[in-house]
């Protein structure tokens, strides 16, 4: 199907389909896994992603203009801890001469997220606060649409509609037109009072009866998770003064004695034995969580192998689990130099936090709530990652040196986000198996309960239809009997009579 048509995609978009299982199950969740359709999908998708050359679109082939507006960005979560795309329709004006070129932006900001975060979905908002009808473009409002419904699989959440006024009904019956039935359950149109229900008022602006005190400005480019530097560690308490001070960041510091490194780093070892004695000591040692075992899911980066791969998992008040780990294992032939930072210093402490990884050794990253405070979806952590040259030192000071020179060209990132446990669901610190014996909840291992929930539904449906039909067959089997008594009674009294 791909290499007929290959001279109408980009043959970077194919080989990624080829290798990427999950964009291909998010085409067929998005098409309720009918072939046909989902094949379809692809083909216009890939045919549009080529079109408007989604692969290199980046700041410098984009106006500048088109950034500073301000009128399309992504910033702050929703309840569910989804990222929240803005779109503040009255800095929108009607103009045909600049209508690719803000079609492109969306396109933009879509397929940076979408490689960021690797295809987590999104919740749209439009916001019409002090809109009127020259801020309508119906045919940007069908780009969009478009974007969620044909062109990006299984990446919308909600679309949530702020102060719509009275007189957009017309034009947003349209809009409706344009959506299919499971798009249109996604519509939430909301006011001041509404708006909460969807969102915290943490993420909203003042005029949205919010308190986010954010304002957008360009450049830099918002990196929504981590606009400005934080601390990679909350303050020490009273409740935490038996442990180490050594668990401060050295990085908040500038500076540190070159001989706590020594602490940092792991010893020379090749991966399987560093595995193994790093499982023999979880047990014993009082830093890392008890009972604790490794993630089952694993980010494969160039220099480091992440694990988990997308999410940490933290109890609940009630359940009181409050630390977990995060393995990394250097995958290169030079010193790999890392750094943690949160979007919530003053909720975690991360131990350590700024370090090394030794060549092929593999080491674990304490994460631990402070205090009182709870994990929250919207909490995020970004591990960066760069390649130390060879005979660079690895203290505090030359680690302090060397982020201050490396080019960001050459940072790895990832990003990690925060899942809360309630207390009736099992850790995946401990492992605990549910029903189906699927530890981990990543996205892919729900599909694949929903799978077998289906399947097992389609056995039990046809146990039902077989005990339904042999439940007809006894009645009907009855009757005769029944019948057969009867007629054989009546013969009897008609031969006495």
């Amino acid at each position: 199907f791909l290499l007929d048509k290959s001279d109408k995609y980009d043959t970077r978009d194919v080989e990624r389909l080829q290798q990427d299982d999950k964009w291909v199950e998010d085409y067929l969740i998005w098409r309720h896994d009918v072939v046909d359709d989902t094949l379809k999908m692809i083909d216009e998708s890939f045919q549009w992603r080529k079109e408007y050359t989604v692969n290199d679109l980046t700041e410098s082939v984009l106006p500048k203009w088109l950034f500073e507006s301000g009128a399309i960005f992504l910033h702050g979560y929703d309840k569910e801890g989804y990222k929240l795309f803005w779109f503040r329709v009255q800095l929108h004006v009607r103009d045909a001469k600049q209508q690719l070129e803000k079609k492109k932006l969306v396109a933009f900001w879509l397929e940076h997220y979408a490689k960021r975060d690797h295809g987590k979905p999104l919740t749209v908002v439009f916001d019409m606060s002090e809109t009127g009808i020259s801020h309508i473009d119906l045919d940007f409002v069908r780009f969009i649409v478009n974007c969620f419904t044909d062109y990006y699989p299984n990446f919308l959440t909600k679309i949530v509609i702020f102060e719509m006024p009275w007189i957009m009904n017309a034009a947003f019956k349209i809009v409706k037109g344009w959506l299919g039935p499971d798009a249109i359950s996604m519509l939430k149109f909301t006011n001041k009072n509404e708006v909460q229900d969807y969102i915290s008022g943490e993420y909203l602006p003042p005029h949205m009866g919010g308190t986010d005190s954010f304002k957008y400005s360009y450049p830099p480019l918002v990196d929504d998770d981590f606009q400005t530097p934080l601390c990679e560690n909350g303050p020490i308490t009273s409740e935490d003064e038996h442990e180490s001070k050594e668990e401060i960041d050295t990085d908040t510091k500038e500076a540190g004695d070159p001989n706590e490194e020594q602490n940092l780093n792991p010893k020379k070892m090749n991966s399987v034995e560093q595995i193994h004695k790093s499982e023999e000591q979880t047990d014993k040692t009082d830093l890392k969580p008890k009972n604790t075992k490794k993630a089952l899911t694993t980010f494969k980066g160039p220099l480091l192998h992440i694990s988990p791969a997308e999410e940490l998992y933290f109890g609940s008040k009630e359940t009181g689990e409050r630390k977990c780990l995060i393995g990394l294992t250097n995958v290169t032939k030079n010193i790999v130099a890392f750094k943690v930072r949160t979007t919530a210093p003053e909720k975690y402490r991360v131990k350590p936090s700024n370090s090394s990884c030794e060549p092929g050794a593999s080491l674990d990253i304490i994460v631990s709530l402070h205090g009182g405070f709870a994990a929250s979806l919207q909490d995020r952590f970004l591990i960066m990652a760069a390649e130390m040259d060879q005979g660079s030192g690895a203290g505090a000071s030359e680690l302090t040196q060397f982020w201050k020179e490396v080019p960001r060209t050459k940072v790895m990132e990832h990003r990690l986000r925060c899942h809360v446990l309630e207390s009736s669901k099992p850790s995946t610190l401990t492992l605990k198996e549910n029903a189906f014996n699927i530890p981990a909840k990543t996205n892919e291992d729900l599909h694949i309960q929903l799978t077998r929930l289906l399947q097992i539904n389609k056995r039990l449906q046809e146990q039902i239809d077989r005990c339904l039909w042999f439940q007809q067959l006894l009645v009907v089997l009855s009757l005769l009997s029944v019948s057969t008594a009867a007629f054989c009674f009546y013969l009897v009294y008609t031969q006495r009579s």
